[in-house]
């Protein structure tokens, strides 16, 4: 499709590639709006799922542009069962059209945007991060594995249209200060709610200085803002990066139009930012290095999909070049990519990163997941990573703080926050004329997909699916939360729980094991039931376990003060029902009251006030949902699976 054609003028390119894979609706903020997929991508930790939800839906090819599966999360290989997940993700992408990247050869962000990510495409991704490749000028968005299985198949996907944000930056980095520190910025602004429902867009003289590799850790941890994606313009910053990876070929010039509307803009002078932190344990708790200079670390973990590129560790490498992490430090480091640990070996940087002390690690997510690496009892943690929820590590009670390469690395050294502009100048780091390009261990599908057998392990069990909306929903509530509840904490990750991705009967036992060790049990006495929230409920990772494993469990419906974006998509598409209810109605209401929907199928289908009452009180409470006709007909049928299903494929 065309994207740069003259009624496009006076758009930001947001609305720009959304109106040139426009199918349905309205491209105006709020508005449902369904576009085309041009590309998906999936991870081991939510791609085995994924693929079982594209088998029910009996397509024999999928008919994207391009579909790629990445093993990056459960790498460690402690038993059979991810080992034997990987055997199925590899033959299921032979047999149904899907580039399969092997283990070892990389995290799916960090390998997506040296290889396949190009401008002016879309991106649908089962990972929060996918908005990563918005760096090279891609729309691209995190979604549930259900969402990218439908869109493998080649139906739209549809979401809210989103308020697009201009993001300008002015002026130019300082020493010492990285990219790293301007997204930590818009955090410290925005919050972790600032970016709910919105786009951010990035302009200003300041993107001249910014390369492929820094827009992309912006663009990455964008998704911390709770924003739907994050997008720089396809400028000659672009055309060098993609020219340097040898796809110049992909590159085409993409901006916004000089007279594009924004429903809001953000400044930011970047020679006003100093290196920056954020403390345990939310993203958005920054503040200034030199206010928490001097604080002990035990730990100092780099790499991640956020900063994880040849740059980012060959930045590393130049600081501790001849020198010894500090006695009191364990400083580990995981490529982002094979590409990127191939060219950190023949530059030399490597050596000089093994030789300083540093362990290293293979390509893949590794700690951020919680696979190893978890920091000690009460030991300070400072990493490079995208996110810092408690108990993330593997640690309970961590203290987790999130922060550039430099400060990681002066860090290294000292065996303390320093703030690293007392360190003098910087080494200069130059990006490589070319990348290595060595693609081998990414493999295409079968051209005899009839002759592939799909191999499944003792782990992978049936699907499960939910139930049709009843007439009328009645339980008890079986947990009440607060606000900000992480998707970790509704269904932790970690080396134990991981690998029960493809087991749901397996993985439900651990629902909100962090918050209320009982809660399965009790879901299971009580029949099932309902969950209270306060604000932005389910922010963070895109795992759709979050909402398959309470549906198993039989939770039929959250009511919450707010939902976060990829969260809600989820309950909808698994029939649990997302209402949202005022503070004093979510102070009314405790762990174990009887509550009750009547007649919730026609209040779903008249309009947005759902009634709901407490049966213990009498308390009627004023419930509301902002639900779709498309999405009120997706819970009425118990999810997305069954209506596909009914509609006929």
């Amino acid at each position: 499709m065309g994207i740069l054609e003259g009624d496009l003028l006076g758009k930001s390119l947001t609305r720009k590639i959304i109106e040139a894979h426009r199918l349905d609706g309205q491209a105006s903020a709020g508005e449902e709006v369904s576009i085309t997929i041009d590309q998906t991508l999936t991870q081991d930790a939510t791609g085995t799922m994924a693929y079982l939800q594209f088998e029910a839906l009996g397509l024999p090819r999928v008919r994207t542009r391009l579909s790629v599966s990445y093993v990056d999360h459960n790498m460690l290989q402690t038993g059979f069962e991810n080992a034997d997940d990987h055997r199925f993700l590899q033959s299921i992408a032979a047999k149904f059209g899907i580039y399969f990247s092997r283990p070892g050869n990389g995290i799916s962000h960090q390998v997506h945007l040296e290889r396949f990510a190009a401008p002016g495409s879309t991106l649908l991704g089962s990972d929060s991060h996918t908005p990563m490749a918005g760096a090279v000028g891609a729309l691209a968005m995190g979604a549930g594995g259900l969402d990218v299985a439908v869109a493998m198949a080649g139906q739209p996907y549809h979401f809210a249209m989103p308020r697009v944000v201009l993001v300008r930056l002015n002026g130019h980095l300082r020493p010492w200060v990285a990219a790293k520190d301007i997204i930590l910025e818009l955090l410290r602004r925005l919050t972790v709610k600032g970016g709910v429902g919105k786009v951010l867009e990035y302009e200003g003289q300041g993107l001249a200085g910014l390369s492929v590799p820094e827009r992309a850790t912006i663009t990455n941890m964008g998704s911390e803002l709770g924003a739907t994606s994050s997008v720089f313009p396809s400028d000659e910053q672009t055309r060098d990066f993609l020219r340097r990876q040898q796809r110049e070929s992909d590159w085409r010039p993409l901006t916004s139009d000089p007279d594009a509307v924004y429903e809001e803009v953000v400044e930011i002078d970047l020679a006003a930012l100093e290196p920056l932190i954020a403390r345990p344990s939310s993203p958005d708790a920054v503040t200034k290095v030199s206010e928490v200079a001097g604080t002990p670390v035990a730990q100092v973990c780099v790499g991640s999909c956020n900063n994880s590129s040849f740059l980012d560790l060959a930045s590393l490498a130049a600081v501790l070049k001849g020198k010894t992490v500090h006695p009191s430090v364990s400083l580990t480091v995981n490529p982002g990519s094979r590409q990127v640990l191939n060219m950190i070996a023949r530059s030399g940087a490597l050596a000089d990163l093994i030789a300083s002390g540093a362990r290293i690690l293979e390509a893949g997510c590794g700690p951020c997941i919680g696979m190893g690496q978890a920091p000690p009892s009460e030991g300070v943690s400072l990493r490079t990573y995208n996110r810092n929820f408690e108990g993330r590590s593997g640690t309970r009670n961590d203290l987790v703080y999130l922060c550039s390469i430099q400060v990681a690395a002066a860090a290294a050294l000292s065996g303390a926050i320093v703030d690293p502009r007392r360190m003098g100048d910087p080494p200069r780091v130059e990006l490589p004329q070319e990348y290595l390009i060595d693609d081998r261990m990414l493999l295409p599908p079968s051209s005899e997909p009839d002759k592939v057998e799909i191999i499944r392990g003792p782990n992978i069990k049936p699907l499960p699916l939910a139930k049709p909306m009843p007439e009328t929903l009645r339980g008890r509530v079986l947990l009440k939360v607060g606000d900000n509840i992480t998707t970790d904490q509704i269904m932790p990750a970690g080396a134990s729980i991981l690998p029960l991705r493809s087991n749901v009967p397996a993985i439900s036992e651990h629902t909100f094991s962090r918050i209320d060790p009982s809660f399965a049990q009790r879901a299971r006495e009580w029949g099932g039931g309902f969950v209270v929230g306060g604000e932005n409920y389910g922010q963070g990772s895109s795992r759709e376990h979050a909402a398959l494993a309470p549906m198993y469990l039989g939770v039929r419906a959250v009511l919450a003060r707010s939902f976060a974006r990829i969260h809600r998509a989820n309950l909808v598409n698994f029939g649990i029902l997302p209402l949202t209810i005022g503070y004093d109605d979510y102070l009314t209401l405790e762990q174990g009251d009887e509550i009750e929907v009547p007649d919730v199928r026609e209040a779903l289908k008249k309009g947005s006030q759902v009634p709901v009452r407490n049966i213990p009180t009498g308390r009627e409470i004023a419930a509301n949902h902002d639900l779709t006709a498309r999405e009120v007909e997706l819970l009425l049928a118990g999810g997305l699976l069954n209506y596909i299903r009914a509609q006929g494929g």
